[in-house]
């Protein structure tokens, strides 16, 4: 009986990721299929996972589809495990065409991607506080985006509103009419089109009076010296003056992050001591005693 010999080299991993299951193959240095399963996407799974594919022998790599959504965990789990992780892309055209569609195809296809040298992507750590800031940014955009869309609603149906409330708020600027549409009383029957266009208009205008995104509230602070200063200093963190949020580089793209926020007593840096005045020198001295002498000054009449 003849016996195939493992290359030497290792094994390569992939790993084609859903919402809820990971199908992952293994290749060997010669691209020989080793084997394919299917894994529940939760964390036990993904250790049945890891374990499974070390199994087959020692890993050179595993590529991963889609590290940026359903296998970022699954990434970063890798990356912990020390196992190098390389974003694969999905399966070009001609080998969908050649081979079909389905999760073992395309799991071997990122493991032959990843041992061609095809893929060479490094997926993105997704663990700092630029991972929390990014988080963080899509609510605070949700909100704005959410108020925008009040208004943008208000302003429409007050164009087809009946006369009696499009001439009411005729003229009103966009904070007088949020606060005057609040305050509508609709009653409890609306069926006519009166009544229902006030209990309309008074929902959005108080969806519209959610508070406002600050950018505190939306920037993780890690650095627990830069935090404002208490409430009972000479200088409270509501009277601080605070940057907009766009103009804050991200979290960890700076040496220090105290230096990418406006200086306070919490976060001042070094004191710097101002230069001291200029010594007169020899010829300001000289020009100074020889020249033409100040008329003394005559009181005035």
């Amino acid at each position: 009986m003849t016996s195939m010999t493992q290359p030497a080299g290792g094994v390569t991993g992939g790993v084609d990721t859903h919402g809820l299951t990971h199908h992952a193959a293994v290749i060997d240095a010669l691209g020989r299929h080793l084997g394919d399963r299917e894994f529940p996407a939760t964390t036990g799974g993904y250790r049945d996972l890891v374990a499974w594919i070390g199994s087959h022998g020692p890993l050179t790599a595993v590529g991963v589809e889609g590290t940026g959504a359903y296998g970022a965990e699954l990434a970063r789990i890798l990356t912990a495990a020390g196992i190098g992780v390389v974003d694969v892309d999905r399966p070009d055209r001609k080998t969908r065409r050649a081979q079909g569609k389905s999760d073992p195809i395309d799991a071997y296809a990122a493991a032959h991607a990843v041992a061609s040298g095809r893929a060479t992507g490094t997926p993105k750590s997704r663990t700092g506080t630029v991972e929390a800031t990014r988080v963080l940014r899509v609510a605070r955009r949700g909100a704005v985006k959410s108020r925008t869309q009040a208004m943008n609603q208000i302003r429409g149906v007050l164009v087809s509103a009946p006369a009696e409330l499009r001439e009411r708020f005729t003229g009103l600027d966009r904070a007088d009419l949020v606060r005057a549409l609040a305050r509508l009383r609709p009653g409890d029957d609306l069926s006519t089109p009166l009544a229902a266009t006030k209990a309309a208009l008074r929902r959005m205008a108080r969806r519209h009076q959610a508070p406002a995104p600050r950018s505190a509230n939306w920037t993780p602070r890690s650095n627990p010296s830069c935090a404002p200063p208490p409430p009972n200093s000479s200088r409270s963190s509501a009277s601080a003056p605070r940057p907009p949020a766009n103009s804050w580089p991200p979290p960890g793209t700076t040496p220090n992050a105290c230096a990418a926020r406006p200086r306070s007593r919490t976060c001042a840096g070094p004191t710097r001591t101002p230069p001291p005045p200029d010594a007169p020198t020899a010829t300001a001295s000289t020009a100074a005693a020889t020249g033409p002498p100040t008329p003394p000054s005559t009181p005035s009449s």
